[in-house]
């Protein structure tokens, strides 16, 4: 479902931009203005940029075409603060060419992740916007360590007269990081899941439940989005994801209960997340994202 057309595109177009840090021209539009045309986003930008609230970098290896990645500037950052789309979010904007060029390849990737959820949202019928993907969702695991999901979704499925609120937490692959360090991610979902936050001022912890009940009816899903290396490599990082969860106590048990499968980015935007791409991480056969 994407944003109402009366509203200010180019509010809309800060709010896209401190949600989801970095965006290409094309991105955006696919992202607000999918039946729009790239001239109307790119006056947009233009505007933006003359008047200091947004910047770009050039994408290297983008071939002729010069393609630009847009983030806020730190006014622009300023002004978004007070948007009620963002109202009780903590901004992390990008707002200089130096931390944009180091975060574009990786937030970049993620928002082709979003993009090939909302579009197959778009065409089901379902209700997944702009506003229903917010990067760098973190939570306390205790002992001063955190998780921190690149992404946090809230997906409605809106089928036969009946309403399903999906929520996940989407880790987003470039395989840039060892097949070990991406799978202890299933280390720190499952110590999430356990963790108790203990009240301060007591001797013993108040039987309060886990603390992610406090954001979440239901634990969200964990999927993971992999991209950036051959098919073999990708399939063999999938296989690395389900030993964890064979051979870890904890990940098994957290497997028992929370929903966990991987796919690859490129299978996504071809086919769609609600067709059968996803590789459970507790084995099986494919399946689609709303069916594990």
């Amino acid at each position: 479902m994407g944003p109402a057309p009366a509203e200010s595109l180019r509010h809309q177009v800060l709010a896209a931009l401190a949600q989801h840090r970095i965006a290409t021209t094309s991105q955006l539009r696919r992202m607000l203005r999918p039946d729009g045309t790239r001239q109307l986003l790119s006056r947009v930008l233009q505007k933006l940029r003359s008047t200091g609230l947004v910047d770009f970098t050039v994408l290297p290896d983008a071939g002729r075409s010069r393609t630009h990645a847009w983030y806020l500037t730190q006014e622009g950052a300023r002004l978004t603060g007070d948007l009620p789309v963002l109202r009780g979010r903590s901004p992390y904007p990008i707002t200089s060419t130096t931390a944009a060029s180091l975060k574009t390849p990786h937030t970049l990737a993620a928002v082709r992740a979003h993009l090939a959820f909302a579009e197959d949202a778009r065409r089901l019928g379902h209700e997944h916007g702009p506003w229903d993907w917010t990067p760098e969702v973190s939570h306390s695991i205790g002992e001063g360590e955190r998780v921190v999901a690149d992404a946090l979704m809230y997906y409605t499925v809106a089928e036969h007269q009946q309403r399903r609120k999906l929520r996940a937490f989407v880790e987003v692959d470039r395989s840039t990081m060892s097949a070990e360090r991406l799978a202890v991610k299933l280390i720190e979902y499952a110590r999430l899941f356990q963790y108790e936050a203990q009240p301060v001022g007591r001797r013993k912890p108040a039987a309060t439940g886990p603390a992610w009940l406090r954001w979440y009816p239901v634990f969200p899903r964990v999927l993971f989005v992999l991209t950036g290396a051959s098919r073999t490599r990708l399939e063999n990082r999938m296989s690395d994801l389900q030993a964890m969860v064979a051979h870890h106590p904890l990940v098994a048990a957290f497997a028992g209960e929370v929903r966990l499968a991987a796919a690859v980015l490129e299978d996504l935007e071809q086919h769609g997340p609600t067709q059968p791409v996803w590789v459970p991480l507790t084995g099986g056969k494919l399946r689609p994202w709303t069916e594990l």
